[in-house]
């Protein structure tokens, strides 16, 4: 089935570290964004669409009204024939009111992201976050309170001022809390952000630190009984982010709204990031990408997951064989180093492959 994907540009403060298409939040443009949505999404009526995921991402989703977002998935409702869906949204604690978070779930949100990014309130500061922890355990709390029972938070490696123990501090604060997924990113410096300086770079992680700090998380996770589904991200009671899985397995998604991406129809393309022509065309304005290799993006992706590559799969794919002829090469030789396994289809990497999964990947492809 397809997942849905709703971009919405719009945050009270952009992060310093962040290069995802944002805009400054104004009432009056996020309506006039809102009713742009829902006139592409009424634009599936009719074609026969089945979805069972619908994603809203950003930027700043919680910052829409209840109201908004209600109107959204009801256009949805109305629009594809949704399917035991998980709608997910992402927040910002700061956003998460007891009176929103009912809103949320009446109107159809049964899946929540939120940004806590760490149980350090010095390193939150230093992310540019407008909570505190206390802030964001009270929302994640308040959010169970409120009925959600499938909620993630994201947490960030490699911030200032964080070290093996204070990451420990933090994850051991997190699994206390009412959740059953985290995803974990290592802060990147992006070409662009107030973070692209030496100075930011000289007050976070390198290299070896990082290593240690997402071991350590492995570490923390394994223990704690919770699957390690994906490089990123991991999940307890089966609770894997339906949604995301559909970018790492190639099944069909549809992006709308300024700067979204789709995987539809067999076709890559894009929404432009320009919140004016997204709102004041009739259907969204789309850029198509060069048509893409399957093969080589299934290499890229199911090394992404625990699962790992399926040798019969890539066979099936055009131009998966000679794929497939390198990686039986290739691959003994990573599993001599650690770095992979074999498995009951194919191989996978481990943790230590996780980390130095781009060069992993490159030998997998050149």
């Amino acid at each position: 089935m397809t997942g849905i994907y709703v971009h919405v540009p719009f945050c009270a403060r952009k992060c310093p570290y962040c290069d995802f298409y944002s805009v400054p939040y104004r009432a009056d443009t996020a309506e006039q964004y809102t009713r742009a949505v829902c006139r592409n999404i009424e634009s599936f009526a009719g074609q026969g669409i089945a979805a069972d995921t619908l994603y809203f991402g950003g930027g700043t989703p919680s910052i829409l009204t209840g109201e908004q977002t209600g109107r959204i998935i009801a256009t949805v409702q109305n629009s594809v024939q949704l399917c035991d869906p998980e709608i997910t949204l992402e927040a910002n604690p700061v956003t998460l009111t007891e009176a929103k978070l009912s809103e949320l779930r009446e109107a159809g949100v049964n899946r929540l992201s939120v940004g806590v990014q760490s149980a350090d309130d010095r390193q939150l500061e230093f992310l540019g976050r407008l909570h505190d922890f206390t802030r964001a355990e009270k929302a994640v709390r308040d959010a169970a309170k409120a009925g959600f029972d499938n909620i993630s938070c994201d947490l960030m490696l490699g911030v200032r001022g964080q070290d093996i123990p204070s990451l420990t501090r933090t994850v051991e604060r997190l699994l206390m809390l009412p959740i059953s997924h985290l995803s974990a990113y290592m802060l990147q410096i992006e070409a662009g952000t107030p973070f692209d300086c030496d100075a930011v770079r000289r007050e976070t992680a390198d290299d070896e630190l990082m290593c240690g700090l997402y071991l350590r998380l492995c570490e923390l996770m394994t223990a704690a009984g919770w699957e390690h589904y994906e490089i990123s991200s991991w999940a307890r009671d089966g609770r894997r982010s339906r949604h995301n899985m559909k970018y790492w397995t190639l099944d069909p998604y549809i992006g709308i709204g300024a700067g979204a991406h789709s995987d539809f129809g067999g076709r890559r393309y894009s929404c432009p990031k320009d919140i004016g022509a997204f709102i004041s065309a009739e259907l969204q304005p789309t850029e198509y990408d060069d048509p893409p290799d399957r093969a080589e993006e299934y290499v890229m992706l199911s090394l992404r997951l625990s699962h790992g590559i399926d040798l019969e799969r890539l066979n099936s794919l055009p131009g998966g064989g000679r794929y497939a002829e390198r990686i039986g090469k290739q691959a003994p030789v990573m599993v001599e180093h650690g770095l992979m396994r074999p498995t009951d289809r194919g191989f996978a990497l481990t943790d230590e492959g996780f980390l130095r999964s781009n060069g992993v990947i490159v030998q997998m492809l050149v």
